[in-house]
């Protein structure tokens, strides 16, 4: 079974998607919140195997409450529900550590693959917005990353410590610390995990 938290602060669109939700046998809706403050107080009191969260709404926006479960390591994957397509929220939803992303005009079956695929430790990006994702790669992500970059980020999607790394470049531990620091700064990214899914998600692990 599937525990959802769902957070969002429209009370009819929440009853619309608890009753979507209930008509499946491996998904249930554990709690529902109004605001980002009470989201973030139900899963520090709580375990939920995901949270389909809204990005707006009142005392604390889903961006935010997503930086607190990121920094706060709960344990719960994070499906963001929108109505914005820009790659803005796209984007810095993926760099806080965001599992998927899709928009509230998606159909009931679409909704539901989501949720089942990131619960099972997988991405989900609906097609609008994995297209929004890949124009933006083929742009200005592409130019920021160096090529050298890419395989670096490429050996680290593959697992590879920093010693092996620098075998397989035949370079030093310090230059593969740095390729890692100047990564992580241009994609605003803090840690390895981050690295390794901005790899997959972009396709850099192949």
């Amino acid at each position: 079974m599937i525990k959802v938290l769902l957070a969002d602060d429209h009370p009819l669109f929440r009853e619309g998607l608890k009753y979507r939700l209930s008509l499946e046998p491996d998904i249930e809706v554990a709690q529902e919140a109004e605001n980002g403050k009470q989201a973030l107080e139900l899963l520090q009191q709580q375990c939920f195997d995901l949270v389909l969260m809204d990005i707006n709404m009142p005392e604390m926006d889903g961006m935010y409450v997503l930086e607190l479960i990121r920094e706060q390591e709960l344990d719960c994957k994070v499906l963001m529900l929108s109505m914005h397509d820009n790659k803005e929220y796209i984007l810095a939803a993926m760099r806080h550590g965001a599992n998927g992303y899709i928009l509230k005009d998606v159909p009931g079956n679409e909704l539901i693959a989501a949720i089942k695929k990131v619960a099972s430790g997988k991405s989900y990006f609906s097609s609008e917005v994995t297209e929004i994702l890949s124009k933006e790669l083929a742009g200005e992500q592409r130019g920021v990353v160096t090529r050298r970059e890419q395989l670096v980020l490429r050996l680290i999607s593959h697992g590879l410590n920093d010693k092996r790394i620098a075998q397989e470049l035949n370079v030093s531990v310090r230059t593969v610390e740095t390729h890692k620091r100047n990564i992580k700064q241009k994609l605003g990214i803090d840690s390895t995990a981050g690295l390794v899914r901005y790899a997959i998600d972009y396709g850099l692990d192949k």
